[in-house]
């Protein structure tokens, strides 16, 4: 689904050039939930910047389905991210003037694709967040944990390829954050999602089916989390981020 590889990534401020992604390569597969996890100035940030394209790469491949992204032109890039790519944002990102169900339709109306199907859709996705209760409230009518399970079904309107998610949690309580990953949870079993997220919070990436830690712009450690239950993947993500720590 997305193949990253050998991909190099640096800024440039006055004359000094800044390396900040070193040769990243890493997969995710069609259905999977990855996270990418690390410390600050690791990457993370810039790595989904990179795979959404909007900052350009020095060198590597990206590719999503079987487009790489970076042969693409402007236009071409501006439709992949809105009928191929989802995204959920840290801050919600929602219009204060539409509501709950207007914002979930907002990318197929940006992309001219509204039908009587994508409106049934923008009603299902509400019925499985939890939200058909709230569809017609504003965005300053309802909680974080709604906010955030709303961004997650606008992410889901078009049926993207891939999902990604930029610190989802950063902004919620706990029991918000539990919420928000469960809708991530429903998103894979229930419609087969394959989100690729970016995250601090050892309990979110918990969730996952595979941690991916950056470290100083390279992949430095990746766990699997295979048949062990959630709390026992979570004390193995905080074991190694221990590890590099010592390092």
């Amino acid at each position: 689904m997305l193949t990253v590889k050998d991909l190099h990534k640096s800024y440039q401020v006055g004359k000094t050039t800044y390396e900040v992604l070193k040769g990243v390569s890493l997969t995710v597969e069609k259905g999977e939930f990855v996270a990418v996890m690390g410390p600050s100035g690791s990457g993370k940030t810039t790595l989904l910047n990179c795979i959404s394209c909007y900052i350009p790469i020095d060198s590597g491949e990206i590719t999503l389905g079987e487009k790489q992204l970076a042969d693409l032109s402007e236009d071409t890039l501006a439709k992949v991210r809105n009928q191929q790519l989802g995204f959920v944002f840290q801050d919600f990102l929602l219009l204060d003037g539409l509501t709950v169900r207007e914002n979930i339709l907002l990318p197929a109306i940006i992309g001219g694709t509204v039908t009587s199907q994508t409106e049934a859709r923008a009603d299902q996705l509400c019925d499985v967040f939890g939200i058909s209760a709230i569809r017609s409230k504003y965005p300053a009518e309802i909680s974080g944990g709604e906010k955030q399970r709303t961004a997650v079904a606008r992410a889901l309107i078009n049926r993207p390829l891939l999902i990604l998610a930029d610190e989802p949690t950063g902004n919620l309580d706990s029991k918000s954050s539990r919420a928000v990953i469960r809708s991530f949870e429903q998103a894979k079993e229930s419609l087969e999602a394959t989100i690729f997220m970016v995250t601090h919070d050892s309990f979110a990436a918990s969730f996952c089916d595979r941690v991916v830690i950056l470290r100083d712009g390279v992949v430095w450690r990746t766990l699997e989390k295979g048949g062990t239950d959630r709390t026992a993947f979570q004390d193995q993500l905080l074991d190694a981020i221990r590890d590099m720590g010592k390092e």
